[in-house]
């Protein structure tokens, strides 16, 4: 295949799979809302934090409800591209990976476009609302340079968990029993990432900045977003913080495909 026909490809994928969500209309606005509900408790538990200390280490109720939109918003997308890679582990449990392999597509893009799900747009629009209201409340004009740096750090922070997602799956290619120690860095990265890096101890923060880059999404762009003192943090890495996430997809994707030489059939 060529690659100007993945794109055409997967776009055929995710509306297969689209509507067959839109089958079952009512269940899929059942779990829309629920994500909704879900996702509003979560801040509403960061909302009476604020509420009874007032502020976090320096950091305002504001600030924080920032770097919440900005990762629940890039999870979210995440979540609904790379839920294929999120339940691949079952695929190699039960012997179904071979037939991907029997086609002449990246295996890749086989997985990435067979689950998208359409009713993480619930979470996805709270951490909108949030992110909106955030914008709002925090002093100082949001620019267009801003705006611009704003929107990348959330297409970084995007590629980034769909990044994780890939390692997750590739790992199941040596193990499927083990694979929870994933989600301390996929779903347990996301309540890390709602606050500044700075609150946690020292090692916690370089793990997340340069093994894991979750700070590429608050810790280095927050100079520039919020006006605040860099902290030695240059202006050009702040600009560059997006790039972590598209590299550590890159990465990911690279040991995806020594995982798929390694991969040996169920037999089944």
């Amino acid at each position: 295949m060529r690659r100007d026909d993945a794109p055409g490809l997967y776009l055929r994928y995710v509306g297969i799979s689209l509507r067959g969500q839109m089958q079952y209309r009512a269940s899929f606005w059942m779990l829309t809302f629920g994500n909704l509900f879900a996702a509003g408790v979560e801040f509403l538990g960061i909302w009476a934090l604020f509420g009874r200390f007032g502020s976090l280490s320096g950091w305002s109720l504001a600030e924080v409800a920032l770097f919440y939109g900005i990762v629940n918003t890039a999870f979210a997308l995440a979540e609904g591209i790379g839920r294929g890679f999120d339940t691949f582990p079952g695929m190699v449990k039960g012997g179904d990976f071979d037939r991907l392999l029997l086609r002449p597509r990246p295996t890749a893009l086989q997985v990435a476009g067979q689950e998208v799900q359409l009713m993480r747009v619930g979470r996805l629009l709270q951490g909108l609302v949030v992110l909106g209201w955030a914008m709002t409340a925090l002093p100082g004009a949001w620019t267009a340079p801003k705006l611009l740096l704003l929107t990348g750090v959330i297409g970084g922070g995007a590629y980034l968990f769909i990044g994780l997602f890939v390692l997750q799956a590739t790992l199941s290619f040596w193990t499927v029993e083990t694979l929870e120690i994933m989600n301390t860095v996929t779903y347990g990265g996301t309540e890390t990432g709602q606050f500044p890096l700075t609150i946690y101890r020292p090692w916690f923060r370089r793990f997340f900045t340069f093994v894991v880059p979750l700070g590429a999404m608050n810790y280095l762009p927050a100079p520039l977003l919020l006006d605040r003192d860099a902290g030695g943090i240059p202006t050009w890495v702040s600009w560059g913080s997006p790039a972590a996430g598209v590299l550590f997809l890159l990465v990911a994707l690279r040991l995806w495909k020594i995982g798929v030489r390694h991969y040996t059939s169920t037999g089944s």
